[in-house]
């Protein structure tokens, strides 16, 4: 079963990290691996509660953009197949 911790969360466990607490206690004492301590500490780093926020608000707002542009791509392939069939002496 997972577990979805918040940014703040997410920064009072690194916090306990950085504090001298050895990964495998903390990991141990919250319910998770070490493996997701380490990957936390790697994406997180040093991030204050207010900078993991806005990176997770990039990430969605990079995330819609993709999307708005894989729709636009497809939307321009369709209109080329469609004038391509329709100007197309046969």
């Amino acid at each position: 079963m997972k577990k979805r911790f918040t940014e703040e969360q997410i920064v009072k466990i690194l916090e306990e990290l950085r504090s001298g607490k050895s990964a495998k206690d903390v990991a141990r004492e919250h319910g998770i691996t070490t493996n997701t301590v380490y990957s936390w500490k790697r994406k997180y780093g040093d991030m204050s509660k207010n900078e993991i926020h806005k990176l997770k608000s990039l990430e969605d707002e990079n995330a819609k953009l993709k999307r708005l542009v894989a729709d636009l791509s497809l939307d321009n392939m369709v209109q080329k197949d469609i004038i391509k069939k329709f100007c197309d002496p046969e």
